[in-house]
């Protein structure tokens, strides 16, 4: 005796998709549970990388051979990089704890710099130290997600760290789509786009204090000149010129380019053997930069 399915085709595919549904479920239900003081769950990435481009997308995790909702896309963009691969770039990713007290002590304001609840995303790019990767000058990354609301003035941040060291703001855009998170790099390892409720003056001043302590690393020669730079910046703050204050932010991103790889380091190795003064220096002056145009725009 045969017997068929008189379920319409439609509704059997619905009910094979079910499962499917459920882990889905299962999965945000435990990105959004984060929060919980022992949250720290791994999430699968892909890495693609060629030339002077890499890509790693973040999912959420998900049956075998199904994937999972993306969460993140991380890119990395560099000047002049060798030995790029996806094994060069050691990219893995992970969900925070909101209330994890070791995340919260490697802000910069524990009341006022927060993880966003529907993204609480780390994502760490630590390449191996064997493993060949080498750039010139900066990088640009960008965290690209559908997670997070973009609106004209976010405070939301693209914010880096070394591994368990202290988060510091590297934002140079904050772009729509639903939100890309921008800042330029010298090094890596760690992001997090956080909420930074701090008033942008704070910012500002904690901005050109680290490139001020970047500059104590050059040589004494070099010094000087960046230095009077980083006073063109506070100088023209305090009129408030804000045009006066980019020309020289920007004044101090040139310097650096044109200094790099003659008279200041300029390069980056996987080795840790190179300490890429010109990268960072780049990249505190585009961050910087950010900040003050949003003062300008924006206000406190």
């Amino acid at each position: 005796m045969s017997h068929t399915d008189p379920t319409p085709r439609a509704a059997r595919a619905a009910r094979r998709a079910l499962p499917r549904l459920a882990a889905w479920i299962v999965a945000v239900g435990l990105l959004l549970g984060a929060g919980g003081a022992a949250a720290q769950i791994p999430l699968p990435v892909t890495v693609t990388a060629a030339g002077n481009h890499a890509e790693a997308t973040v999912r959420l995790p998900f049956l075998p051979g199904w994937p999972g909702p993306v969460l993140a896309e991380l890119s990395l963009d560099f000047d002049d990089a060798s030995g790029l691969s996806p094994a060069a770039l050691g990219v893995s990713a992970r969900t925070v704890s909101l209330y994890d007290p070791n995340l919260i002590a490697r802000l910069p304001d524990t009341d006022l710099t927060t993880v966003p609840g529907s993204l609480p995303l780390l994502v760490t790019v630590q390449p191996p130290l064997s493993g060949g990767l080498k750039f010139k000058g900066s990088g640009r990354a960008e965290i690209h997600t559908h997670w997070l609301p973009y609106a004209a003035g976010t405070r939301l941040r693209l914010f880096k760290a070394p591994l368990g060291g202290a988060f510091y703001d590297v934002t140079d855009e904050i772009a729509a789509g639903s939100v890309r998170a921008r800042g330029t790099y010298g090094g890596f390892s760690q992001f997090l786009i956080l909420a930074d409720a701090r008033p942008t003056p704070v910012v500002i001043a904690s901005k050109l204090q680290r490139l001020r302590d970047r500059v104590d690393l050059l040589p004494a020669s070099e010094q000087a000149g960046f230095d009077a730079l980083l006073d063109d910046v506070e100088t023209a703050l305090a009129v408030p010129d804000y045009t006066a204050a980019l020309a020289a932010a920007d004044a101090v991103r040139a310097r650096a380019v044109a200094r790099g790889g003659t008279f200041i380091d300029n390069e980056w190795r996987a080795a840790r053997t190179h300490r890429n003064d010109a990268g960072e220096l780049v990249a505190g002056a585009a961050t910087l930069r950010f900040s003050l145009a949003y003062l300008r725009d924006y206000g406190p």
